[in-house]
C-alpha cells in the first residue's frame, strides 16, 4: 500500500488526450473550451489521511478549490464552475468521483498526477508532472 501522503504535492499540466471531444460531450461553452485548451493548470494537493484539499490554479489568477473527505459527501465545483455534491471514494489507490455528467479518477503514477474523466464513452486523460 502507498503512504497516506501519496497525493500531496504541486503538479503542472504536461499534456492531455481527447480534450475537445470530452468538453463538447459535457457541454462546456466554447469560450471555456478555448480557455482550457493546453491550459498550464497547476494542481496543488494537500492530503491528510482521508482529508483532501484539491486546488487548481489557472492562468490569470483564477483558482478552484475542492475540499473533501474520502467516503463522505462534499460540496464540489466542476471545471465549468458548477456546484454539486459528490462522494469521493478511494479504489485501489485511485480517487474516484462521480461528477454530474462524468466520472473522474485521479492517481499518482510514476510520480505524475494522472486524471481520467469519462463521459458516455469519451475518455479524457490529463497528465501533470510534479513540480514541488
Amino acid at each position: 500500500p502507498q503512504g497516506t501522503m501519496a497525493f500531496t504535492g504541486k503538479y503542472e499540466f504536461e499534456g492531455d488526450e481527447n480534450y475537445d471531444a470530452f468538453v463538447q460531450k459535457i457541454g462546456l461553452p466554447s469560450d471555456k473550451i478555448e480557455m482550457g485548451r493546453n491550459c498550464k493548470i497547476v494542481t496543488e494537493v494537500v492530503q491528510n489521511g482521508n482529508d483532501f484539499t484539491w486546488t487548481q490554479h489557472f492562468p490569470r489568477g483564477r483558482t478552484t478549490t475542492n475540499t473533501f473527505t474520502v467516503g463522505k459527501e462534499a460540496d464540489m465545483e466542476t471545471m465549468g464552475g458548477k456546484k454539486f455534491k459528490a462522494t469521493v471514494q478511494m479504489e485501489g489507490g485511485k480517487l474516484v468521483a462521480e461528477f454530474p455528467n462524468y466520472r473522474h479518477t485521479a492517481e499518482i503514477s510514476g510520480g505524475k498526477l494522472v486524471e481520467i474523466s469519462t463521459s458516455s464513452g469519451v475518455v479524457y486523460k490529463r497528465t501533470s508532472k510534479k513540480i514541488a
